[in-house]
């Protein structure tokens, strides 16, 4: 695997979301594993000094609160399971913060549910925090909100929550340690002769038929690890399965080392995320943009700011997909709106400082970010 393939990104920051399975975290479930976690965060803030954003999605919660209070199995009623997270919650982020702390690194503790990012207001105000959390030079840590989360609202494993993630942030990189070697063709346990999957395509259905199931402490397994890669994929990112246990892992895959399954979208980054943006829902409105704006979008590539917006039709609610349209109703662009029609309508054709006197709050500059956004 060369260089190229990690230290190169279309955006001037690349951002890697690491996930790390509760197996590791827990050094198979007698405890927190401190100097494991140690080694990682080592690696961690040298990637963050090396300009790389890190996300960590971290396990372990469930597992630690388990350890703490002497459970040998995982339980299968979802308030104990809840009661656990909450008790083992405490240590975990603990632990995170006073490693990171020795590298002068602050921490954020993210708690997340599914309805978090399927909501699309949600989506948006989940997003933001964690741009803000990135530019303040602070690494997010991120977790399921075991404690209050349902049957209806859970990921289910932080497999499906560290792709979501990766979708969330746009990052470049997914990277998800395990306690296993890598994906293999057959399951290497009960065959000799298993191979290693080195590099394959995200949301190649062959590789399903690879998957085994999953060990005791974590809800996911190989097959878990697949499909988030295939999430992930969605949104440009390129997956690493990859164990945890080899030395300095994430910095030997930095420098281009071959470890692991490497999955790799079918198209480009900024491919995969034009489409996945332009499926993403149903259009909920219209906004109607001046000459100008409409040459800035095309040409310059920039976001849609209120000044260069003459019209709003239709009703929408803020994370809404909505269309932008030309002076002749053509359809130049979509994307993900930043405020509600009722709040738009109060601030088109003004210029972006004078939202807060306008609306008394100002969430963005723009009505619609570039980065959610798809010309055509």
């Amino acid at each position: 695997m060369s260089k190229s393939k990690y230290k190169k990104s279309n955006i001037n920051k690349p951002c890697w979301v690491i996930k790390i399975g509760s197996a590791l975290l827990t050094a198979d479930g007698t405890g927190l594993d401190n100097a494991a976690i140690g080694s990682w965060v080592q690696q961690m803030a040298s990637l963050h000094e090396q300009g790389v954003n890190v996300v960590l999605v971290s396990s372990g919660a469930v597992a630690a609160g388990m350890q703490r209070l002497g459970w040998k199995q995982r339980p299968h009623a979802l308030h104990q399971q809840q009661a656990a997270a909450a008790i083992g919650q405490m240590g975990l982020i603990q632990l995170y913060e006073s490693a990171f702390q020795k590298y002068n690194l602050h921490t954020a503790q993210i708690l997340l549910t599914h309805e978090d990012l399927s909501n699309r207001k949600r989506y948006l105000n989940a997003r933001g925090t964690l741009r803000e959390v990135l530019n303040l030079n602070v690494i997010p840590v991120i977790n399921e909100n075991d404690s209050v989360a349902t049957d209806e609202i859970r990921f289910g494993d932080n497999d499906s929550l560290a792709a979501m993630v990766a979708n969330l942030v746009e990052a470049d990189h997914l990277v998800i340690l395990t306690d296993q070697q890598g994906l293999f063709d057959r399951d290497p346990r009960k065959y000799s002769d298993a191979t290693l999957v080195k590099e394959a395509v995200a949301g190649d259905h062959n590789l399903e038929g690879y998957a085994g199931k999953s060990g005791t402490l974590g809800q996911g397994g190989m097959l878990t690890k697949i499909r988030a890669a295939e999430r992930a994929a969605r949104s440009g990112a390129s997956t690493h399965i990859a164990n945890g246990r080899t030395s300095n892992i994430l910095l030997r895959l930095y420098d281009g080392e071959s470890h692991g399954t490497l999955l790799v979208p079918a198209s480009g980054r900024v491919a995969a995320r034009k489409q996945w943006l332009a499926t993403h829902m149903q259009s909920a409105g219209d906004l109607v943009l001046d000459d100008g704006a409409v040459k800035v979008l095309r040409k310059s590539g920039r976001s849609l700011l209120p000044v260069g917006v003459t019209a709003v039709n239709g009703s929408f609610a803020r994370g809404d997909m909505v269309r932008c349209l030309d002076n002749n109703g053509k359809e130049i662009a979509n994307g993900l709106v930043n405020y509600s029609s009722v709040e738009a309508r109060q601030i088109i054709g003004q210029s972006s400082d004078y939202i807060e006197s306008i609306l008394g709050y100002v969430d963005e500059a723009e009505l619609i970010h570039r980065d959610n956004m798809v010309v055509f």
